[in-house]
């Protein structure tokens, strides 16, 4: 249906972008994507090792989960902090 992508057409969009955002909004845009992969890459690891390290069930002497901590990336100004996640979501 769509064919390749040349340059032309690469062009066309970057300028079409440009225009409906801004020069100045770019920069901010960008960095607001790479926190938010950078996020996502980190919880996916996470939820890995969660089930790796997980064994199955094995008696009635389970312990709560360990509170998980969101780590900041190099490039951040924003430090670690604990992770709130909620037990109940019917509460208003």
């Amino acid at each position: 249906m769509f064919g390749r992508l040349g340059a032309p057409e690469i062009i066309l969009i970057l300028v079409v972008i440009v225009l409906l955002f801004g020069a100045k909004k770019l920069p901010d845009i960008a960095r607001s994507l790479g926190k938010s992969a950078r996020i996502l890459k980190s919880e996916a690891k996470a939820m890995k090792e969660e089930d790796h390290t997980s064994a199955p069930a094995s008696g009635s002497n389970e312990e709560p989960p360990a509170q998980r901590t969101i780590q900041a990336a190099p490039g951040d100004v924003t430090s670690s902090r604990p992770v709130n996640e909620p037990t109940d979501t019917t509460k208003r």
